[in-house]
């Protein structure tokens, strides 16, 4: 087998790029032919012609990028064209090349027998357990359009809270960084200007804050790599930290402890827990399956207990909605309209209803969170500054004197 570098049009006139596998030059166009696309130029493929994709810097799709995906996966299937021709034109007008090139690889599998969930689930940077569990379900139910139906609104959803979430915080984001810059420059550049004359008057005649701005303003100046390399170590250590279990408990402990963040971590962590059990529970995916997977998917790890105990508790009979209350960890009203929906037979639909109420209230959270950060930011960097100021503004009474005896 030899790569055979291509150009072609598909049937919808676009140019087509790309590399094929074939035993010799007219094996590579027939593929090629095979494929619906008009052949163009065939040659083996070589370092000059060959498209190079550095696979380990290529972005992650986005959760709106698989919105895109899953809406007009569903438009073209809908409209009659088969699964497979689908793939072909989606994997020709994705942007994101990693989506792009899992597409394609999807669709060469599922050619080859592979059914639509066991190709997606060698791509698991692409699509996720709940995805390729979802297109399982969808698959065994003749119910494939519905479950990418359903995966595009939750992927819309999570990209609009996280589009909430980076433009809210853009703002204080560039405050606090403004607020680094104006700290360095009057510690490397400004307070060095008053060293001289702070000197005349004797070190230990200086005010104890004067001498320790003194000494971080010396120490930036002359081991300003050791200081870097401090904090990036730091910054480095502690996400490392993070990673484990122990870190995790203690990040996911102080989000909930923590008053300013406190409420947004509990409504964020509701809303993707009844979103996503919802989205799992009406595609047909088991009450316990569901869970399990619901776990996976919490982002504080004490969360993703309650849920784990609450599958336990489940497995042996127990309704979801009492787990959850015992567990504390859920609002009232999570597991009272839970209960409802057990009573009714109508979970999911509760837990729809749920998931659209705390959406609501993690975008009020938000504007919370960064309506407190502001300020919060501002008189961090005036005490920070006056602190600064009045350490070399202290001792002048002093200088002058000092000049007056001379």
């Amino acid at each position: 087998m030899e790569n055979f570098a291509y150009v072609a049009y598909s049937k919808e006139g676009r140019e087509v790029k790309g590399t094929i596998e074939a035993d010799s030059l007219e094996s590579a166009k027939g593929l090629i032919r095979s494929q619906g696309n008009t052949v163009i130029s065939v040659e083996r493929a070589t370092a000059m012609n060959t498209e190079v994709s550095f696979k380990g810097f290529q972005k992650k799709p986005s959760a709106r990028d698989m919105s895109v995906f899953c809406r007009q996966f569903v438009a073209i299937v809908d409209a009659g064209v088969p699964v497979l021709n689908a793939l072909q034109m989606l994997s020709e007008q994705t942007e994101n090349a990693m989506l792009r090139e899992a597409i394609s690889d999807c669709k060469g599998r599922i050619e080859k027998g592979s059914s639509m969930a066991a190709a997606m689930r060698e791509h698991p940077k692409v699509f996720d357990h709940i995805f390729v569990t979802m297109v399982e379900a969808g698959e065994s139910s003749g119910s494939l359009s519905q479950s990418f139906t359903r995966m595009g609104k939750q992927f819309e959803k999570q990209h609009h809270l996280q589009n909430l979430v980076k433009k809210a915080t853009i703002y204080p984001t560039v405050l606090l960084i403004v607020t680094v810059i104006v700290v360095i420059i009057l510690l490397r550049f400004v307070v060095p200007m008053f060293a001289d004359m702070l000197d005349q008057v004797g070190t230990a005649q200086l005010p104890g804050i004067t001498r320790f701005v003194l000494a971080v303003s010396n120490g930036l100046g002359n081991y300003w790599y050791i200081v870097l390399a401090v904090v990036i170590a730091l910054v480095l250590g502690i996400r490392q930290f993070n990673k484990g279990e122990s870190g995790s408990r203690v990040s996911g402990t102080i989000q909930v402890k923590l008053p300013v963040v406190k409420n947004l971590t509990i409504k964020s962590n509701s809303a993707n827990f009844a979103r996503t059990l919802a989205t799992l529970l009406a595609a047909g995916i088991p009450m316990i399956d569901a869970l399990g997977i619901v776990a996976n998917t919490m982002k504080n790890v004490l969360f993703r207990d309650a849920v784990n105990e609450a599958k336990t508790a489940v497995s042996m009979g127990a309704n979801l909605s009492v787990p959850l209350k015992q567990n504390g960890r859920f609002p009232p009203l999570v597991y009272h309209m839970i209960s409802i929906g057990e009573d009714t037979g109508q979970i999911d639909e509760m837990l729809d209803r749920i998931a659209d109420y705390y959406d609501e209230e993690v975008e009020e959270a938000t504007a919370q969170v960064v309506a407190l950060m502001e300020p919060l930011i501002i008189v961090v960097l005036a005490i920070v500054v006056g602190v600064i100021v009045f350490s070399v503004v202290a001792p002048m009474g002093s200088i002058y004197n000092a000049i007056d005896q001379m």
